[in-house]
């Protein structure tokens, strides 16, 4: 049942945005768009209390009880960061604004922007790892948790691969083309992925 939720959850994310843009861009209508996209957080309130449920009608912790907060725990952090990155996409197909700016290829303001997306999968586990905990707590810390105690372990080893991930571009960042030209694309491009 869980998993069935958590993919209900995921659809729903994709048709709620979709539908946030569609109506925004090409209806025109803002604030309907708003509400829309508003109703992202709810799915994942959803996800919550139902699992919340599940686990108090006397179900045993299993990995489908850990995987939902996996998944709350990335949509909490990345989910925003998605909507706003698509946003800029449909604003430049559908209404004609400029292109988003694609992130830095070169140097340090690739290592900066990779230490972002970083901070991100940390928020993300720290999520994870408190709502495993609390439920670890709600059904009692016994031989039944195993299940929800691995899936603490797993993010901790996503956060940590992607520590080494975005350590490499600071330790061997990739240099840019040669000459004037070059460095200054790498600073603007350093510079607008800053301000997202």
């Amino acid at each position: 049942m869980i998993v069935g939720l958590i993919v209900a959850c995921e659809v729903g994310f994709w048709v709620l945005l979709a539908a946030g843009l569609a109506v925004r861009y090409l209806l025109k209508l803002r604030r309907t768009s708003a509400a829309l996209l508003l109703g992202e957080p709810l799915l994942e309130v959803v996800l919550f209390v139902v699992t919340a449920i599940d686990l108090k009608n006397g179900a045993e912790p299993s990995w489908e009880h850990g995987l939902a907060a996996l998944y709350i725990g990335f949509t909490v952090a990345y989910g925003h960061y998605t909507i706003r990155w698509l946003d800029g996409h449909a604003a430049h197909r559908l209404a004609g604004a400029p292109p988003p700016p694609k992130p830095p290829k070169h140097g340090m303001p690739r290592a900066a922007h990779e230490g972002r997306l970083w901070l991100r999968t940390a928020l993300a586990t720290a999520v994870t790892l408190a709502l495993l905990q609390g439920a670890i707590w709600y059904v009692g810390d016994g031989t039944g948790t195993a299940p929800l105690k691995s899936w603490q372990a797993t993010s901790l080893r996503i956060a940590s691969i992607h520590a080494v991930i975005a350590l490499t571009y600071l330790l061997f960042p990739k240099k840019g083309p040669k000459g004037a030209k070059g460095a200054a694309k790498d600073a603007t491009e350093g510079r607008t992925a800053i301000k997202r």
